[in-house]
């Protein structure tokens, strides 16, 4: 996987889960990477990996990122929009809210996932086209998920995800004749913290949370990447057309829509 030497790379939301794992992977494929979130000082990751702390509901703290990766490489070349909101206080007053119906949902559930999550992902692909366009290159990856296709039990999630993939076909054809790729990542069942802490998932088939950016990378390193660019693409498909495997030698059997 070492084949991004020489390239720049941020992955918003890199302090655990999907995200740092494809910030590790992307590292250790040779890419320099910036990791940015709001605990991303406590972050398990390497030192190699610079750590940006940044709200990314704070336009402020956004640019002043983007000017940090502009004044110490003068290019991004790789941006992985991973930052999400929304997760927070599932239970509230002793109930379980993240499977209500809708109308009995929370109203900053909608704002944390809009706005920590989609505004994040646009604000963020507007910085890195700016340092992208002039050089005529640049993938953009935001990692969504199947809910985006299909109802998998909470109705803000779902619009959620299906405004990320919106933004993700609509920023690839702006984007298409400037060089740049941008595309949908969905992982499948990834082994984060908080899936094994739950102990309740059928493992067989899952991810590492660097699976992604084994992902990411096999993308980034691809010449004919452009043919991808406004599509949804899951990650262990990706694994058998690029031929790499998990950090333990398996290779995850693609999910379908009909699988979810």
């Amino acid at each position: 996987m070492k084949n991004l030497d020489g390239s720049v790379a941020l992955v918003t939301g890199a302090s655990r889960g999907v995200g740092r794992g494809i910030a590790v992977s992307l590292l250790e494929a040779g890419a320099t990477v910036y990791g940015s979130g709001r605990s991303i000082d406590a972050a398990e990751l390497p030192e190699a990996v610079t750590r940006v702390k940044c709200d990314h509901t704070d336009d402020d703290a956004v640019r002043r990122l983007f000017e940090q990766i502009a004044a110490e490489h003068g290019r991004l070349d790789i941006l992985v929009n991973n930052a999400w909101g929304g997760y927070e206080r599932m239970v509230e007053d002793g109930k379980f809210t993240w499977a209500a119906p809708f109308w009995e949902q929370p109203a900053w559930r909608w704002e944390a996932m809009m706005t920590a999550g989609v505004r994040a992902a646009f604000v963020a692909s507007q910085h890195a086209a700016r340092l992208m366009v002039p050089r005529k290159r640049g993938l953009i990856v935001n990692v969504s998920q199947w809910a985006a296709q299909k109802y998998l039990g909470n109705v803000i999630y779902g619009v959620s995800k299906a405004a990320t993939d919106k933004l993700t076909a609509d920023t690839a054809a702006v984007l298409r004749d400037h060089g740049i790729t941008v595309a949908s990542l969905y992982p499948g069942l990834v082994r984060t913290e908080a899936v094994l802490a739950a102990g309740v998932f059928d493992l067989s088939n899952s991810e590492s949370p660097e699976f992604a950016g084994r992902a990411v990378a096999a993308l980034a390193a691809d010449p004919d990447v452009q043919r991808r660019t406004g599509q949804v693409l899951v990650a262990a498909q990706l694994g058998v057309d690029y031929g790499f495997t998990d950090v333990d030698g398996r290779s995850p059997r693609p999910l379908t829509l009909a699988d979810i």
